[in-house]
């Protein structure tokens, strides 16, 4: 079997158009983001801002710190540090510029309390609006399912960009993402010339390795990564799960380093690649042979997540670790069949998982993620797995993968509500 040169191409694009770097954790990021264009089309610091937000943005924002400020959570100090000190040029690295005195800046803005913060009645997952006021003039960006897309702006009610879209989520203006399954997914990391995915590849390993180490040898969060390994040792199974994990502590912690993300969460770029890069190492294989797994790892979550949306009740670690675990799979040389029961096995354990936003408790649920994803890989490798008709596991991988699907985005629809309640309304 052999890709079209069309489908080719689309993996190596999917690649690129994923794998983008990220300061801090992507939806108070994406906040900060909207909130520097709109101060940039209103042309003076507002005197009245008003942030509306999706509840699954409201979720992520709320316990995780606003990467550059130290200690500062929530939508108000995104939204005001982006205001203060961010450059819309640089994207979902738009907070790389802030200095001490634009912190200084925004939490003497803080202690005004310029910021009003509403929910936003809205079936997107991921939906952000931000108005500002200065005087008698007005600015608004609106970005709605991914942390970059903007698709209205306005300056004194006079509309200055408007995309067309949906309330429901899609890939408009990406590549089409319909294209993914297993079996080409292993055909392509067989056959690609790495050349073609080396520098976004390489860029994965760098940052997301760099950040690792961070939170491996710094105080972040509850420091699972640190306690993985001075409680059970550093055998590489330890070491793959604690090297994700810390990852997470000094993501969520408020560590200034960025990464290289997955479906539009660092987390899950983490989880997908640091797993991967330790069996690399424990096997001694070539570069190219890791790129290839961290195809194999990148795609196969990309490919979960496509079905089940950005954000939801379902937490994105099992999705990105089942990446890994296919991958680790793959590095043992396994091919499709292996693979393919190593994700059926993993998704049969962790699936339940719920996601009750960013904050330190993500660096366990991907350790557990990740454990979960190594046991299938081991049991693969013995010959042994879940099958079909045992839960939600059904006769192929694929159809597997759309059972968990329908879980995490129809299933868990009131669950995820129900989180979003008790996290504001105790």
């Amino acid at each position: 079997m052999s890709l079209s040169k069309e489908k080719y191409l689309n993996y190596v694009s999917i690649l690129k158009e994923e794998l983008i770097p990220a300061l801090g954790c992507t939806e108070p990021i994406a906040i900060a983001y909207a909130a520097a264009k709109a101060r940039n089309v209103l042309g003076v610091m507002p005197d009245r801002i008003v942030a509306e937000c999706s509840g699954n943005i409201i979720k992520n924002v709320k316990g995780v710190i606003v990467p550059t400020t130290k200690d500062l959570r929530g939508i108000e100090a995104a939204a005001i540090i982006g205001a203060v000190g961010g450059d819309p040029a640089k994207e979902l690295e738009v907070l790389t510029g802030v200095t001490q005195e634009h912190l200084a800046q925004a939490k003497a803005l803080i202690q005004k309390g310029i910021c009003e913060e509403k929910i936003l009645e809205t079936p997107a997952k991921l939906h952000i609006i931000i108005r500002m006021f200065h005087g008698d003039n007005s600015s608004m960006v609106e970005i709605i399912h991914t942390h970059t897309g903007i698709v209205r702006i306005e300056k004194n009610d006079e509309v200055l960009l408007d995309v067309p879209h949906s309330q429901e989520e899609n890939f408009d203006g990406q590549t089409d993402r319909s294209c993914l399954n297993v079996e080409d997914i292993v055909e392509f990391a067989n056959t690609v010339n790495v050349d073609d995915i080396r520098e976004v590849l390489a860029k994965q390993v760098e940052y997301n390795t760099a950040i690792s180490n961070e939170g491996l040898h710094k105080i972040y969060g509850a420091n699972i990564g640190i306690t993985l390994l001075s409680t059970y040792g550093d055998d590489v199974k330890i070491r793959a799960k604690a090297a994700a994990a810390a990852g997470s502590d000094a993501r969520m912690g408020g560590c200034e380093m960025p990464v290289v993300i997955n479906s539009g969460s660092g987390n899950q770029g983490m989880t997908v690649s640091l797993p991967v890069i330790e069996y690399a190492k424990e096997l001694s294989v070539t570069t190219d042979r890791l790129y290839r797994a961290l195809c194999v790892s990148n795609l196969i979550a990309i490919h979960q997540k496509t079905k089940i949306g950005r954000l939801s009740a379902y937490c994105g670690a099992v999705s990105a670790a089942t990446g890994a675990g296919a991958a680790i799979t793959y590095l043992y040389g396994g091919g499709v069949k292996e693979i393919s029961q190593t994700i059926t096995s993993t998704l049969a354990n962790v699936s339940g998982i719920v996601c009750d936003g960013a904050k330190p408790s993500c660096a366990a649920k991907i350790a557990s993620s990740v454990d979960a994803a190594l046991l299938a890989c081991y049991m693969t490798m013995q010959s042994r797995g879940f099958n079909s008709g045992e839960g939600i596991v059904k006769d192929g991988v694929e159809e597997t993968i759309d059972s968990v699907s329908r879980l995490a985005k129809d299933g868990m629809q009131v669950t995820d509500e129900e989180i979003l309640k008790i996290m504001i309304n105790g």
